[in-house]
């Protein structure tokens, strides 16, 4: 991967990074104001709704954390090695534990009126995303398997 690349992947890092402090300090306050001026006999428990964005966002920041450090691995061509794995897999429970989080969601937004029922349908539907992308990294992971095994290969011929 070239430097220019490199680059341009860390900045976009920063800013989805500087984004979600952003979140986490400005906008879960004000969704929790927001949620308490909703009306008492739509409203839904205000608590849970706060703690799975919270946490939602913490996942967004892990994944942000580890696709940094492996990008830094890229730069210092040293991603196909198993210290790749921890991050890989950090990513992987991430995305998971984010599933998780939604499916969490759906279930606190589902019983009552407040919600219709084809926004916790699309939520499902984004928990069915979120597991493919976990798929997706899994995949990747596996091609890294391999790419680790064949480079120790190639180490052992030459």
């Amino acid at each position: 991967m070239g430097k220019l690349t490199v680059l341009a992947l860390r900045v976009v890092l920063v800013m989805l990074f500087a984004g979600s402090v952003f979140l986490q300090a400005v906008m879960v306050p004000l969704l929790a104001v927001d949620l308490g001026e909703i009306d008492p006999d739509l409203a839904f428990p205000r608590a849970p709704v706060l703690v799975i964005v919270v946490l939602g966002i913490v996942t967004a920041q892990v994944v942000l954390v580890c696709v940094w450090r492996l990008v830094t691995m890229v730069g210092r061509e040293t991603v196909f090695s198993h210290a790749a794995f921890r991050y890989v897999h950090t990513v992987i429970g991430a995305f998971v534990a984010a599933a998780l989080l939604v499916f969490a969601l759906a279930v606190v937004l589902a019983p009552g009126e407040a919600v219709p029922p084809g926004i916790v349908l699309l939520l499902c539907g984004v928990v069915v995303a979120i597991l493919g992308v976990a798929l997706v990294v899994l995949v990747l992971r596996m091609l890294l398997a391999q790419a680790v095994r064949m480079r120790a290969e190639l180490k052992e011929v030459i």
